[in-house]
């Protein structure tokens, strides 16, 4: 008697089926250790790809665009009023923004110094120079100790402080910084003799008459120099731009937080410290620069608003830190159109 066979013989079919599971069991099963021992590899970044991130091209926009306008300068001033002797300024001129035109002065093409006035020349070349408003500038000790010694006008800014732009605009203006204006030459051009270049070449394409800047704050210096005109045709120019507008007409402001000043430094206006701005029935003074120096006395330039016509005023070389105020309420009050 045969015994039976303990082996059931397959198809060659099932076989093929057989090892092609057993095959893609295995592969499963390698991936999914290859997952698990990825997970717990911490993610290297190589020098290679290091680099390539540190030298990517990254496209900023400019939250600003270069002045794009032109002025003439301005016209009348031969049959423009002179201001009577309650006008304590010894160089002033009013100006019509709409014609352009002068409408009252008193040596407005003579050589002046402008003190701080000056930094509204700074803001205009910072703004079409600049890159970004956000950019940073770390505030150096020999930028400080030079200011400090000439008991110049500061913004508060420290020592390895690290500041936007945007701030040192702000506090070239406000409280007439000399520290935000010479980090504002140094961050957007390299140094405050080439930027002192950019402002002299500003100063011929807008066709003023007898001008000439050495620094950028308004410290003095003989060969530092302006006209009242000058100056005003300076200011109208600035308020053509939005943002340089902005500043000029704001009261306080207070900069980024830095670990120097950790909730910011709050900047107030120099000239609206002195006023409300609506002293003047009818008239809205709307913003300006304030400036001082024992050489040039107190200097102010503003702009005005009446019946919906801008004017712009420059009073130079008062004795009084008010004089140059009370001269504009006077001027705004009397001499505008009724």
């Amino acid at each position: 008697m045969h015994e039976k066979n303990k082996y059931v013989k397959t198809s060659p079919g099932f076989r093929f089926l057989y090892t092609a599971l057993t095959v893609i069991l295995a592969l499963l099963l390698l991936y999914a250790v290859y997952l698990i021992l990825r997970q717990e590899e911490p993610h290297v970044i190589t020098q290679t790809q290091l680099e390539s991130m540190e030298t990517e091209e990254i496209e900023i926009e400019v939250t600003t665009e270069p002045f794009a306008v032109h002025i003439e300068y301005p016209v009348g001033l031969e049959s423009a009023k002179a201001f009577d002797s309650t006008i304590a300024s010894k160089y002033c001129v009013l100006l019509d923004t709409e014609s352009n035109a002068v409408i009252a002065q008193r040596d407005a093409e003579k050589k002046m110094y402008p003190a701080s006035m000056t930094k509204v020349m700074t803001l205009i070349v910072a703004v079409e120079n600049m890159t970004s408003l956000d950019d940073t500038f770390t505030m150096t000790h020999d930028i400080l100790a030079p200011l400090y010694d000439a008991d110049a006008s500061m913004a508060g800014f420290q020592e390895h402080e690290v500041i936007t732009v945007k701030d040192m605009l702000y506090g070239a203006i406000l409280p007439s910084g000399a520290d935000a204006t010479a980090g504002l030459a140094r961050k957007i051009v390299g140094s405050e003799e080439e930027f002192v270049k950019l402002m002299n070449e500003k100063a011929a394409a807008l066709g003023l008459h007898n001008t000439n800047f050495t620094n950028t704050s308004g410290l003095h210096n003989n060969n530092h120099y302006s006209t009242a005109l000058d100056m005003a045709v300076i200011l109208n120019y600035a308020l053509k731009n939005d943002l340089c507008r902005e500043i000029l007409s704001t009261y306080q402001y207070t900069t980024s937080k830095t670990k120097e000043h950790p909730e910011g430094i709050l900047l107030e206006s120099t000239m609206f410290s002195r006023m409300y701005g609506d002293e003047v029935e009818g008239v809205q003074i709307k913003g300006g620069k304030t400036g001082f120096t024992s050489e040039a006395q107190h200097t102010m330039a503003s702009f005005a608003e009446k019946n919906g016509k801008e004017y712009i005023l420059v009073t130079a070389y008062e004795d009084d830190k008010w004089g140059s105020v009370y001269d504009a309420f006077d001027i705004y009050e009397n001499y505008l159109d009724k």
